[in-house]
């Protein structure tokens, strides 16, 4: 069940059925009218960027940073081509907003692409998909086409003199290239493995020119916020976290699937909608923003609003918006092994402390999981996440870090029952009762 647009028009699911995703139920929506109004009244780049600003719209694919500040490090007078790049590489557990919106409104993105295109000055973009959703990528290429026959993307836009052009990029599979870096090497053909940082990529971005690179969400909003205006967009959210957000609610809930509500909004009210935990049982944590931000145990959680500043004050992070709802069934031990298992299998292995810590992290839980961990095995993997964290070129290492070490943090009587009575403090006929996600789904 996806839920999408019920206040943000510009990621509604749209009119028309089957044909949603399509040119003219997005033009019925006031679709490509932002475009149209910044180019045919003449608007300059300083307004859209400065509208951009007063929204605080925060880059939506995790990072938080935001996006009008962002936009506004590109150097617009620098001679030759500038990129715009969308991160649709959505490839870590429990994130799920981002293909719906490529898959039921494209051209959202496609009208937000164009518009940064012109705030920075850029010629070209570039849309990288995430390589396991391929009727994905073919269903944006065809949006694509259509917004060039009608005169949205290409040459002389709308009779205006801008020219922009936008191509899809397939990727295959690899979730380190959601690394923004990474992607770019991907797009340029090379092994997806991050860069040194710096030069940025607004200086030194896809083949050695100014790129920004912003993701899926971050650019569908961009139309909404042109139309609405910056400080409309900001006041339906809170301070310091404009507008709506796209929550993917997955695990032991009722109804799980992408929920659209202001930032700020209780996390209760969430939970709420989608159906409350499964079964009448008990909230145990929630990993908030996505696998690689750590878990928060139940009550933090239910005193929470889903925005940047208090799910920080709770010590994660809201990130991507991948909501995981783990119930009273739920195995810490065996949860965070399926999440260390992933982060051991995607490492890149560019850097020392990630390809060998990953490993460690994975096999030191997995020891403990099946009843061969050792009394000082705790601190071990305290001692490896200190050696891994900040100490890598991306921040996959930090990724895998931080699960560890907040699952220990709050579970760690669950831990210490594995390694001294050598099996799970949560019988197993009760995990079979929650159906254990975790194994069939991250």
């Amino acid at each position: 069940m996806a839920i999408l647009g019920a206040i943000n028009p510009m990621l509604s699911v749209g009119l028309d059925g089957d044909n949603a995703w399509r040119l003219a139920d997005y033009v019925k929506r006031g679709g490509y009218v932002a475009l149209r109004r910044i180019l045919e009244q003449k608007l300059p780049q300083e307004y859209v960027i400065n509208e951009v600003k007063k929204s605080v719209l925060r880059g939506r694919g995790g990072a938080g940073f935001p996006t009008g500040l962002k936009w506004s490090f590109m150097p617009r007078s620098f001679p030759g081509d500038k990129y715009v790049v969308c991160n649709s590489d959505e490839g870590e557990p429990g994130t799920f907003k981002d293909r719906d919106i490529l898959r039921y409104n494209p051209h959202s993105v496609i009208e937000g692409m164009a518009i940064a295109a012109f705030a920075m000055g850029a010629v070209r973009g570039y849309n990288y998909i995430h390589g396991e959703v391929w009727e994905i990528y073919e269903r944006f290429e065809e949006a694509i086409d259509e917004a060039r026959a009608a005169g949205f993307l290409g040459a002389d836009i709308l009779g205006s003199g801008f020219n922009f052009d936008l191509f899809g990029h397939h990727g295959y599979g690899a979730y380190i290239c959601g690394e923004e870096t990474a992607l770019l090497e991907s797009i340029e053909g090379k092994k997806g493995q991050p860069r040194f940082k710096p030069p940025f990529p607004a200086s030194f971005g896809l083949y050695g020119r100014p790129t920004t690179i912003n993701n899926t969400e971050t650019f569908a909003s961009v139309p909404y916020i042109i139309n609405l205006g910056g400080e409309h967009y900001l006041e339906a959210g809170k301070a310091n976290n404009g507008g709506t957000k796209l929550f993917s609610v997955s695990g032991h809930v009722n109804r799980p699937g992408n929920y659209e509500i202001p930032l700020g909004t209780p996390f209760a009210t969430l939970l709420e909608m989608a159906g409350g935990i499964r079964g009448g049982r008990k909230l145990k944590g929630c990993i908030p923003g996505g696998s690689s931000a750590p878990v928060v145990p139940a009550a933090a959680m239910m005193d929470c609003t889903m925005d940047y500043d208090s799910i920080a004050k709770a010590g994660s992070m809201l990130g991507s918006g991948a909501v995981i709802v783990m119930d009273e069934t739920t195995c810490m031990v065996k949860a965070l092994e399926r999440l260390s298992f992933f982060y051991y299998e995607e490492s890149c292995g560019q850097c020392t402390p990630c390809r060998e810590g990953t490993s460690w992290l994975y096999k030191v839980v997995h020891r403990i999981e099946h009843g061969q961990g050792r009394p000082d095995d705790l601190d071990l993997l305290a001692s490896v996440t200190g050696n891994i964290m900040g100490r890598t070129i991306c921040a996959l290492g930090d990724a895998a870090s931080m699960p560890v070490q907040s699952f220990i943090k709050h579970y760690r009587d669950e831990f210490a029952y594995h390694i001294e009575q050598k099996k799970c403090l949560v019988p197993v006929d009760v995990q079979r009762a929650g159906s254990g996600f975790f194994t069939a789904t991250v």
